[in-house]
């Protein structure tokens, strides 16, 4: 049987969704509800890392304190990955898990949270949007976006957002 249901109201319910998620997901089954604060969880994440870049340059930003070691590691084993825009089976399919799997499991202790569920984008100029989003491992999205701020792949969205405001700053004056 697993932990009784969580109310997501007010300080107490972050603090119950809080220690839910961070219980091992055996301790669950198939909860709905669980699923639900998942998803708001990786959602919020992608929304807060899509603002990131819309702001800042992206080949300033740090993830994390492994950046280096990720690109370098992600490069070795994924050299020729197109990761402008991801065919999903290269992250999905039964022969690329093998392929990620060590991959992933190299930065178990040294990345928080490496085979946490998140969303990452197909096409890295588009938002994330349902047709543009896959599920991945928090490692995968490290990997692939860290790459993606250093090859100058994000910054079609940092441009495109500069412009926008810039637009919108004119417009108003």
């Amino acid at each position: 049987m697993g932990p009784d249901r969580i109310e997501c109201k007010g300080v107490e319910g972050a603090t119950a969704a809080a220690h839910a998620l961070s219980l091992p997901a055996e301790a669950y089954g198939n909860d709905a509800q669980l699923e639900v604060m998942w998803a708001m969880k990786a959602y919020n994440h992608a929304e807060v890392y899509f603002n990131l870049i819309s702001s800042v340059d992206p080949k300033f930003l740090k993830l994390t304190k492994s950046d280096e070691q990720i690109y370098t590691k992600f490069r070795e084993a994924f050299p020729d990955l197109s990761i402008q825009v991801l065919d999903p089976e290269l992250l999905k399919s039964a022969d690329a898990k093998e392929k990620w799997r060590p991959f992933c499991n190299q930065f178990e202790g040294v990345v928080e949270d490496f085979n946490y569920g998140t969303l990452l984008r197909i096409d890295c100029q588009k938002d994330y949007t349902e047709e543009n989003t896959i599920f991945a491992t928090r490692i995968q999205f490290y990997a692939i976006e860290i790459a993606r701020n250093k090859e100058g792949y994000n910054d079609f969205v940092h441009n495109a957002s500069s412009k926008a405001k810039l637009k919108k700053d004119k417009s108003s004056s």
